[in-house]
């Protein structure tokens, strides 16, 4: 059975209405950070999730169907996600510094360098828009797929698809 408030929050969901918001906050937020908490430790970073997390649920309030999922399953899962695709997104910036003292750059000649690639952002700029700026996102600014969904505002599975399209056509490039 669902309860007045939540009924109350689902329309003003619908009706795009910004009160939503601090209802969703004031009845939710605790329950949420708990769910945070068990993947994330730390509370400085748990706390920022909370909030990736509501900013998520406001940009997607139009799209949540009561016949699908009751609301705290679709908060739940939208908090969840976000937790997850933090430590993904931490784990990956942990994992890529550049250790100067072990690097090999400065030692390659440059007939060691594969000269077909060096112009990479020329060929990259024959391709399509919405390819070079997936691709872009991607491999020039380091974001993973769900942060280049969520900072161009295009669905994952178009940010893939445009990934796999981007990378057949730079392929043809390269190797005609």
């Amino acid at each position: 059975m669902i309860s007045s408030i939540e009924k109350e929050i689902v329309n003003l969901l619908e009706r795009g209405d910004k009160k939503a918001i601090s209802l969703l906050y004031e009845n939710y937020a605790d329950a949420l950070f708990g769910v945070i908490k068990k993947i994330i430790s730390d509370d400085d970073t748990a706390q920022d999730v909370l909030q990736e997390s509501f900013v998520k649920i406001w940009r997607y309030s139009k799209k949540y169907d009561a016949k699908k999922a009751k609301l705290f399953t679709w908060l739940y899962r939208i908090a969840y996600n976000t937790a997850i695709d933090k430590v993904r997104s931490l784990k990956n910036k942990d994992g890529n510094e550049v250790q100067i003292e072990a690097t090999y750059v400065y030692k390659l000649s440059a007939s060691e360098l594969n000269q077909d690639v060096l112009d990479i952002k020329k060929h990259l700029a024959s391709l399509d828009e919405k390819y070079q700026i997936v691709l872009k996102a991607l491999f020039f600014e380091g974001m993973t797929q769900q942060e280049a969904s969520d900072e161009l505002d295009i669905p994952l599975g178009t940010i893939k698809s445009r990934l796999k399209i981007g990378l057949r056509e730079l392929k043809k490039i390269y190797n005609p």
